[in-house]
């Protein structure tokens, strides 16, 4: 059975350091701390008395003042490593922690889950050809030297990069060394860490290049790892559950993330407030039970952002120029459905279709498989279809010969919509207002990610007034525009009256609008 020795990197909060070691050895884990040399003493001091008698508990043997993107991060989780090994020869996995971080599985759990597979768990993607690094610099963290910080140390740390890059004095990474990348947070099995060990005592040379790259705790490990196992060994992933705001700061989880936290599919979770003092409690409550069940939906990421977006509605800086050099046509007229159930638009324009023989196309905008004539690669994905909008809508209209076409929108295509209604041609707009039941907006949020299967019912309670004001308030953008030629039609009317708004979008006849808005099957899911 798995044993684990918790890696505790930390700086602050002594009494939560001692609750967090207490929790996690309760067990029989294990956990070698490495409290920052940069913190008050008398904290350090607080702690070992805590902790002294318990024999599961070991500390580094020396302390290192660390600072971020420093060498002096690895030097103490290697100090760490270190003194588990020695104090622990029972451990079979190394679990790498901050003071932050908090069990969000059981115990049991978590040691049948390492049982499961014979396996590293570490993020180690390639440094140069992943996106792991999105902005900012990227060889330069490498071939040149760094040996001040760049936060507490700025003036010197970017004139010594200056200096360096005017004067040509790049280093080579050393040749057999592929170097990769991913987050710190990393759980792996003895054999590897005392590979590591050994080859941090052989290769001093490695050793002193990354003592002077930057940001080295993102790369160390993952490079040494991916040197000495093997790929088919290597499951590249943290267990540790983190997300980032836009702003690209750690997410704060509190004490009503309880449920969200249960049901992803990671082991830990960083970053726990010390505020949430009863999240805290139930999960230490959570680690030593026995028995428990976790549903895993693992949609905490994507509900994150679908949250966090809403009110963040962007904008363009400027239209491309094929959009404002170019027109559909005054002659032309453009007929938009728009509808948030799409099967429903779909239906409605199958049954226009074969009353007015007008061309009709689906989402085009919206789902990649709609049908669309080959136009000469300009369809061939959503992307180049947004991007030359207005040239796309041009052929379609001269493939079909005719001046007359309808299109399904998304009413989340504001965007779309404002810019055709801008055009010189004729632009329609007909809005088919839905009703949302519970069990709709459950397989909605099922559809886009927000939720799966075996989501907690209370975060889906929480999560459904959310996707229900976020469909009113799309509607409510597009009435807000006014737009000239706007009609709509709802689903609570009865045919008589949807035939009005029908008749005037169509440009048809009362009666054949009303033939079309008495479709029994129209609003049925």
């Amino acid at each position: 059975m798995a044993k684990i020795a918790f890696i505790l990197l930390c700086h602050k909060d002594p009494d939560a350091i001692i609750k967090q070691a207490q929790s996690l050895t309760a067990v029989g884990d294990y956990m070698a701390i490495h409290f920052d040399a940069r913190a008050p003493a008398a904290a350090y001091q607080a702690i070992r008395a805590a902790l002294a008698g318990n024999p599961n508990v070991v500390f580094a043997r020396k302390r290192v003042r660390c600072g971020w993107g420093e060498w002096s991060l690895v030097q103490a989780t290697l100090l760490a490593v270190e003194a588990a090994v020695d104090a622990f020869p029972r451990a079979t996995h190394f679990y790498m922690l901050s003071g932050d971080c908090m069990a969000i599985k059981s115990a049991e759990y978590a040691h049948d889950f390492l049982d499961r597979r014979e396996c590293d768990y570490i993020e180690s993607f390639d440094y140069f050809k992943s996106d792991w690094i999105k902005t900012g610099w990227k060889e330069e963290r490498l071939i040149y030297r760094h040996w001040f910080n760049e936060r507490t140390q700025k003036r010197a740390f970017y004139a010594m990069f200056e200096a360096q890059k005017r004067l040509g004095l790049t280093r080579p990474i050393p040749d057999d060394i592929e170097v990769m990348i991913g987050s710190q947070w990393w759980c792996l099995r003895r054999r590897t860490i005392e590979w590591v060990l050994d080859f941090v005592k052989r290769r001093r040379d490695v050793v002193r290049f990354f003592a002077t790259t930057w940001i080295p705790d993102e790369t160390f490990f993952q490079t040494l790892v991916r040197h000495l196992v093997p790929e088919t060994e290597i499951e590249s992933r943290t267990l540790t559950f983190l997300m980032f705001t836009d702003y690209g700061m750690p997410v704060v989880f509190y004490n009503d993330h309880y449920d969200l936290l249960l049901s992803q599919d990671f082991l830990f979770a960083r970053k726990v407030s010390p505020l949430a003092t009863e999240l805290k409690r139930r999960l230490g409550v959570l680690y030593a039970s026995e028995g428990a069940r976790f549903q895993i939906s693992n949609e905490g990421r994507s509900l994150f952002k679908f949250l966090t977006g809403r009110g963040r509605i962007g904008r363009r800086f400027a239209p491309r120029f094929w959009e404002t050099e170019s027109t559909l046509g005054r002659e032309r007229e453009l007929l938009i459905v728009v509808c948030k159930k799409w099967h429903v638009a779909k239906r409605l324009v199958d049954r226009i279709r074969q009353l007015t023989n007008v061309p009709c196309i689906e989402y085009l905008f919206n789902e990649e498989a709609t049908p669309l004539p080959d136009l000469g690669g300009i369809q061939s994905t959503l992307g180049k279809r947004h991007r030359h909008r207005r040239a796309l809508m041009r052929m379609l209209f001269d493939y079909y010969e005719s001046d007359r076409l309808i299109v399904c929108m998304d009413p989340s295509n504001l965007d779309l919509l404002e810019d055709f209604c801008n055009d010189r041609a004729l632009t329609r707009v007909l809005e088919v207002e839905c009703q949302f039941s519970d069990s709709y907006l459950i397989g909605h949020a099922m559809r886009v990610g927000l939720a799966g299967e075996r989501t907690p019912q209370e975060t889906l309670n929480r999560l459904l007034p959310t996707i229900r004001n976020d469909m009113v308030h799309e509607s409510d953008r597009i009435r807000d525009r006014e737009f000239q030629n706007y009609t709509r039609m709802r689903e609570l009317d009865a045919p008589e009256a949807n035939a009005e708004p029908l008749a005037r979008f169509l440009g048809v006849g009362q009666d054949k609008a009303h033939e079309i808005a008495a479709t029994s099957y129209l609003f049925a899911d």
